[in-house]
Order: structure tokens, then C-alpha cells, then sequence
């Protein structure tokens, strides 16, 4: 029998933040990539919308999370209006780096900085379980909609564009 690999540490701080949270969903180590939702989705064997995608944008210059389903494309004019924000734009890698101090693709609801202002799509809400990030691109955790509002401290928004999905073929996250 293969011993288990121990966790990354960006993985060991989604854990252990998930933990002092008060949730007992463990952290799962895929061989396959989990970069894009349909990559996690693919390497979980579930629907791309059960991926719940952690994106970074910035907001009047401060930094700001959207979780928001596999599919969904984050609608930046609502994302304002959510934030009372003149202006909001998708982060770059060093941006999303600096702020969560996670990796694009590994960016996990748990473990985020304190103080970063988190938004949680109700579009998740639809899904009993849904999966996310734990800190690298190879690393996930199952949960759902009100632990994700739970462990972010985040505010439940409808930030989706509305009649406009990624398909699951060639989505990116």
C-alpha cells in the first residue's frame, strides 16, 4: 500500500483553515490536474457547475474574490454594483498571488487573508456539493454553498451573467 503524499504547504493552510472553521471536509490530492473547473471537474468525475472557481478581480484597487459555479462568467458591472465600486477588473497572476497568497488555479476559499472582501454566486446554491480549490491546482475539498459563505466570511450575490455560460467543452476558470 502507497502511503499518502503529505500536503503542500498552501494545501496544509486550506486544511487547517477549513479545521478552525469548524468543518471536517478533507483536503483531496488529485493526480490530475485541477487548474480549469472542467480539468477538476473532469478529474472528480462531476458536473463542471459542482467546481466552485475562486477568481480575483480588483475593485477601486482593492483586491476582492468571487466564487462563482464552474460554468458562470462573472459579470463585472453586477460585481461593482455588489461592492459600491466605480470599477472592477480581473487581477493578474501577481495581483492574485499577492492578495491570497495562493496560485492562479489553486486559489482557495479557505485559508484567505483576513479582511479580503469575498462574494459567493447564489448560483452555487444550486448544488448539493460543490468542490474547491485548496491552495495548488492539484489539490480540492468537497463543500457547499453555506460553508463557503462560513469559512470566507463572504456575502451571497447574484454575479453571474445571465443568459451567457461557458460551455463545458474548453471552459477556463
Amino acid at each position: 500500500m502507497a502511503e499518502a503524499q503529505p500536503l503542500h504547504r498552501n494545501a496544509q493552510r486550506a486544511q487547517e483553515a477549513l479545521a478552525a472553521a469548524g468543518v471536517l471536509a478533507e483536503v483531496r490530492q488529485l493526480a490530475d490536474s485541477a487548474r480549469t473547473s472542467v480539468e477538476a471537474a473532469a478529474a472528480l468525475g462531476v458536473q463542471v457547475g459542482q467546481i466552485a472557481k475562486s477568481l480575483v478581480f480588483v475593485a477601486d484597487g482593492a483586491p476582492v474574490v468571487v466564487i462563482a459555479s464552474g460554468p458562470d462568467r462573472v459579470d463585472l458591472a453586477l460585481t461593482a454594483k455588489a461592492l459600491g465600486a466605480a470599477s472592477v477588473s480581473r487581477a493578474d497572476a501577481d495581483a492574485v498571488r499577492a492578495a491570497t497568497g495562493y496560485p492562479i488555479g489553486g486559489v482557495s476559499p479557505a485559508g484567505l487573508p483576513d479582511g479580503l472582501a469575498v462574494l459567493v454566486d447564489r448560483g452555487l446554491a444550486a448544488y448539493e456539493v460543490v468542490w474547491a480549490a485548496a491552495g495548488t491546482p492539484h489539490t480540492v475539498y468537497p463543500t457547499n454553498f453555506a460553508e463557503l459563505l462560513h469559512v470566507t466570511g463572504g456575502r451571497a450575490v447574484d454575479v453571474r451573467e445571465q443568459g451567457r455560460r461557458a460551455s463545458a467543452p474548453g471552459a477556463t476558470t
